[in-house]
């Protein structure tokens, strides 16, 4: 077996070419899992899997209720199910038999969706997932995972299916800038410091972590120093690394392609208020559907862009307590 090819920092890859790749990979060392497709795996990015393991697939058509009621079934085989689809499908369609059968019953399956946030760009507002971490983040017992590029997913990939009971990831579809190295590894739970600074915190899930990134470059050249932490569990929260950023930063501003309210801004702003209260920024979408265009205009039209996180930030700064 081969050893898994990561990308190189700087490369634009789809986060869907890393979920073909890793879980194609990972089938040739393990005989734990298969895949439940809802014919739209050249969507998804599982068509390379598909393509080299079909003994290990298990094909619905579009019929992702009854697909995700057979994984909570299968599951009960000791084989975890690794369930495919888009994120308006298999977050919002199948949602009670996800949350009824499978959470409930904290039955080990993998839902990994595609096509969310203002990421999917062209294929418009009904198919732009912006309200799927409030919805999974909100069922007990679910794990969220929320890589920030390709390299990331493929190291989650393992950890998922190591861990015992329901999880969701997103994939992102369109291209993003590879921005974490291999070495990093990836753990469930644990948030990644990605830059230092001492002035504000600015922590950022998915395609967004690197528009933060580029906004604490910004700001570093207006003499402001921006933490900056990739938040790639949405649930269970990294604590510790959170409690850090607010005693040592003394403001939050969190980044997310999804809608503002319930989301990952939503979940950080309610572990921070109970127990360190910081002056706080959320930026997401405004409570609105997405439209078509492409992902980098959509990001420009919402307020998602690098530009806006500099210019939200310096707002928030204006609002930071000065040290005792």
């Amino acid at each position: 077996m081969s050893e898994l090819s990561y990308w190189n920092l700087g490369e634009s890859i789809s986060l869907r070419d890393a979920f073909g790749r890793g879980l194609t990979h990972l089938a040739g060392k393990r005989d734990d899992f298969v895949l439940f497709d809802a014919d739209v795996a050249g969507g998804t990015g599982a068509k390379p899997f598909v393509n080299a393991f079909p003994e290990k697939t298990i094909q619905f058509g579009i019929a992702e209720q009854n697909m995700v009621a057979a994984a909570a079934g299968f599951a009960d085989t000791g084989i975890i199910p690794v369930v495919t689809t888009f994120a308006a499908f298999g977050v919002m369609r199948a949602h009670e038999q996800f949350r009824t059968a499978i959470a409930y019953a904290e039955r080990n399956v993998k839902l990994c969706c595609s096509h969310l946030g203002l990421d999917v760009g062209p294929d418009g507002a009904t198919a732009q997932m912006l309200e799927d971490l409030a919805t999974m983040r909100a069922i007990p017992n679910v794990t969220v995972v929320v890589p920030a590029d390709a390299n990331q997913l493929m190291q989650a990939l393992p950890a998922i299916l190591d861990h015992k009971g329901p999880v969701y990831m997103r994939i992102g579809r369109s291209p993003a800038p590879i921005i974490t190295e291999p070495a990093a590894g990836f753990a469930i739970g644990k948030a990644y410091r990605i830059k230092e600074g001492n002035d504000l915190t600015l922590v950022a899930t998915g395609v967004m972590v690197a528009r933060a990134l580029e906004a604490a470059e910004r700001l570093q050249q207006e003499g402001i120093t921006a933490r900056v932490i990739n938040l790639a569990t949405i649930k269970p929260l990294d604590r510790n690394e959170l409690f850090a950023a607010a005693r040592e930063t003394g403001a939050i501003l969190t980044a997310e392609d999804h809608n503002m309210l319930g989301g990952m801004g939503s979940a950080v702003a309610e572990l921070l208020c109970q127990t360190i209260p910081v002056p706080m920024k959320i930026v997401g979408v405004q409570d609105q559907f997405g439209k078509s265009g492409e992902p980098e205009e959509l990001a420009e039209r919402f307020g998602l862009t690098a530009r806006h996180l500099t210019s939200a930030a310096k707002e928030l700064l204006k609002h930071k307590k000065s040290p005792q």
